[in-house]
């Protein structure tokens, strides 16, 4: 992409009247470094781009003559390819395509976060990467600049918050917990959240779709703070088995009764059900919980391309299979199989008949 920054400044200043020489003064550059930029021999030092943007009340993406609509339909193809790329488990072209539309829109923060997100998968022990370790520490140095670039520069609040965490979680990860958690405090409290305060501004006919919306947002983080209690190792097994029958009570609540097997977490919350009653010697209801998983795992291989859901406080849900796809490509009764073999809280039930058969299902 071939930057029009010099032409942008000219025409700029001399919509304001401004001579070379007064603008070079308020930068503080010489008047021959105005010209260079001007006739294209150079371009200004990065550092001083936003300044000069400030200067002229524009955003910098102006500043650098970008096309701003043919940017935004060059970034959405280069998402395309990439959302294609990671549904098939392709982690190095979703990096590849990452890289690519960084090159071509180097200020573009969507193109920047999904460069980072590439490589932070790239190093996830989820997915099915064999070289996921050296992965961690070949691209550490990469995704904590990414992230600290658009932690401290992108104006897209939603883009830098999750860009943040992502930060905070690389440091966590590589061991450098405090970093993390200093950054994870920078974050934004729930209590002031846009979805909870935005209400008094709606008009009538927009509240009830925005609280739906905001109430399926609500019961996601409520899932996830209720994981980190049940994945707790301190908390005792017979509450954590009681805190995931809470889950599945709450699921059918808030689902109409009618749970939505689409969803990946139901296969999980069934293993962790049985694994917890194998350890409490419940086998008869371990047996149950590990068919209802399996279940779960051949309903979402099976799921179609787009369905709609629709309950009382959800509203009508267009449930996408696209939307859960991840960086592992294998089906997940495979992936299911495969974690069943590895666990070590199912090695009681190993040789069981019934542990067989039902792990015949997941083939």
């Amino acid at each position: 992409m071939k930057l029009k920054i010099g032409e942008t400044i000219k025409k700029l200043r001399k919509e304001r009247e401004i001579t070379q020489e007064e603008f070079a003064e308020v930068l503080g550059v010489s008047c021959q470094s105005v010209s260079r930029w001007e006739n294209g021999t150079c371009y200004p030092d990065m550092e001083l781009i936003p300044t000069i943007a400030g200067f002229f009340a524009v955003s910098v993406d102006k500043l650098l003559g970008v096309d701003e609509e043919m940017e935004k339909k060059a970034v959405e193809r280069y998402r395309t390819e990439f959302q294609k790329a990671i549904s098939k488990g392709a982690v190095d072209e979703c990096i590849r395509i990452a890289r690519e539309g960084v090159a071509e829109f180097p200020n573009n923060y969507v193109m920047l976060n999904l460069l980072m997100y590439a490589l932070f998968v790239a190093g996830s022990d989820d997915a099915d990467i064999p070289n996921w370790k050296e992965n961690m520490e070949k691209y550490d140095g990469e995704i904590i600049a990414l992230g600290e670039r658009i932690m401290k520069y992108c104006p897209d609040v939603e883009i830098r918050s999750e860009a943040t965490a992502r930060l905070a979680f690389q440091h966590c990860e590589m061991g450098r917990k405090a970093i993390g958690r200093a950054i994870y405090e920078t974050l934004p409290t729930m209590e002031w959240c846009r979805e909870r305060a935005i209400w008094w501004a709606l008009e009538e006919d927009e509240k009830i779709p925005h609280t739906r919306k905001y109430i399926r947002a609500a019961y996601d983080l409520l899932l996830d703070a209720i994981n980190g209690l049940i994945y707790d190792p301190g908390l005792p097994t017979e509450e954590s088995l009681a805190v995931l029958e809470k889950v599945e009570a709450l699921e059918k609540l808030m689902t109409d009764d009618a749970p939505w097997n689409t969803c990946w977490g139901i296969t999980q919350d069934h293993l962790e059900r049985a694994k917890r009653l194998v350890k409490l010697s419940r086998t008869e209801e371990a047996w149950e919980q590990l068919r209802l998983s399996a279940e779960a795992a051949i309903a979402f291989d099976n799921r179609p391309e787009e369905e709609t859901k629709v309950s009382l406080l959800f509203g009508e849900v267009v449930l996408k299979s696209v939307n859960y796809d991840t960086a592992d490509s294998r089906p997940l009764r495979e992936i299911l199989r495969d974690k069943w073999l590895a666990d070590a809280a199912l090695d009681p039930v190993r040789d069981c008949k019934e542990f067989k058969e039902i792990l015949e299902l997941l083939r």
